[in-house]
């Protein structure tokens, strides 16, 4: 659906990449000429997802007679903005009643490239509709302030909710320091995460298990416990997806007795395998935001999922429910549990999902809701 809106404001529009679609976008109402025009500046951005870390995805387009001139979007961090990109693709002059649509608002100071929002006043834009504004506390609305002050009119808040939810992971971490927590497993209908002794580990099915990989490809580090890597020996690597490089490998243990032979140890992304040892989930969390890290997967053990939900640190849930009731075994989610029912954690408008014979729901932990646009 999000090709064919393309191809309404564009007709040589090629097609998308095969990636995951975002379903937000998928069901928006098309209102008005600006709301458009964004849906379509939010498909280039959608292809910056999981390369621009720890830069936001971004995408713009220039319009011209209701006809896509130029598009661009964010590729990587130290690569050119949207903005630049997209702007870059047409010589001078720019038609006068071009306009400029791009996701986020634009830089407006230098970082590891010049500030967009120059730029833009030079290559002569008249109008700019902005979606969502930083959410940089030291930058907020500066760049519009910058727009405006040199002859712009500016638009802000077209799809802001789409435009922001996009950025879930980058806008707590530029706000907080701390990455963006996504707690993920597959678990039996009686909540445990494995099967009797002997038999094989994979609850969910394979179609469920394919959909739970494409996360590590939008992610930054995938955590998990010491007993997942004695028991699994999992690689915990992205076999497909956009990323350049792998996500880092994050193991958390109590002792030493890791096995040396372990695939994260040995494989060819060894140098990218980080271990805690006698560290809280917090304080490992606080270290991965200062290494510039927005966005983690926690992927298991019951011990390290417990930890998050005990102590709140889990901004998004993914949980995958086979038809299945195995008993016994590790809980998903068991630790010191809520203290009361009106104490417990919820999830804001979750959203369920079937997949083969199983049940996917997501949703977002009501204390989260300011950095994804609820």
């Amino acid at each position: 659906m999000i090709a064919d809106c393309a191809r309404q404001y564009d007709p040589d529009f090629a097609g998308l990449p095969e990636r995951p679609s975002f379903t937000y976008l998928e069901s928006m109402p098309l209102q008005n000429a600006d709301e458009k025009f964004m849906r379509a500046a939010l498909v280039e951005a959608e292809k910056g997802l999981g390369t621009t870390s720890p830069n936001p995805a971004v995408g713009a387009v220039l319009i011209w007679r209701n006809r896509i001139l130029a598009r661009g979007h964010h590729r990587r961090a130290g690569g050119d903005h949207a903005e630049i990109d997209c702007l870059r693709k047409l010589a001078d002059p720019i038609p006068a009643a071009a306009v400029l649509y791009v996701t986020l608002e634009p830089c407006s100071t230098r970082g590891r490239t010049a500030p967009c929002a120059n730029y833009i006043i030079q290559r002569g834009v008249r109008r700019v509709v902005i979606g969502a504004v930083d959410p940089n506390p030291k930058h907020q609305g500066r760049a519009i302030g910058l727009l405006r002050a040199g002859g712009i009119d500016v638009r802000t808040g077209v799809l802001e909710d789409a435009c922001t939810r996009l950025n879930e992971a980058f806008n707590k971490w530029i706000v907080t320091g701390e990455p963006f927590v996504i707690a993920k497993c597959g678990m039996s209908l009686d909540g445990y995460l494995t099967r009797p002794a002997g038999e094989t580990r994979w609850l969910t099915s394979e179609s469920s298990r394919r959909h739970a990989h494409q996360l590590r490809a939008l992610v930054d580090a995938i955590i998990v416990g010491a007993e997942t890597i004695r028991r699994d020996n999992p690689h915990l690597t992205v076999r497909k997806g956009p990323r350049r490089t792998q996500p880092w490998r994050v193991i958390l243990t109590k002792s030493d007795r890791l096995p040396r032979n372990a695939t994260v140890f040995r494989d060819s992304e060894r140098n990218r395998t980080l271990v805690y040892r006698s560290r809280s989930l917090r304080a490992v969390l606080r270290d991965l935001g200062r290494r510039e890290i927005t966005s983690v997967l926690i992927e298991g053990g019951g011990d390290v999922l417990s930890q998050a939900l005990d102590q709140r640190l889990i901004d998004k849930v993914q949980v995958y429910i086979a038809p299945i009731f195995t008993g016994g075994g590790v809980l998903a989610f068991g630790g010191n549990g809520a203290a009361s029912t009106q104490r417990s954690l919820r999830l804001h408008s979750p959203r369920y999902q079937r997949i083969g014979p199983d049940v996917c729901i997501t949703g977002y932990p009501k204390k989260a809701k300011e950095f994804t646009g609820e």
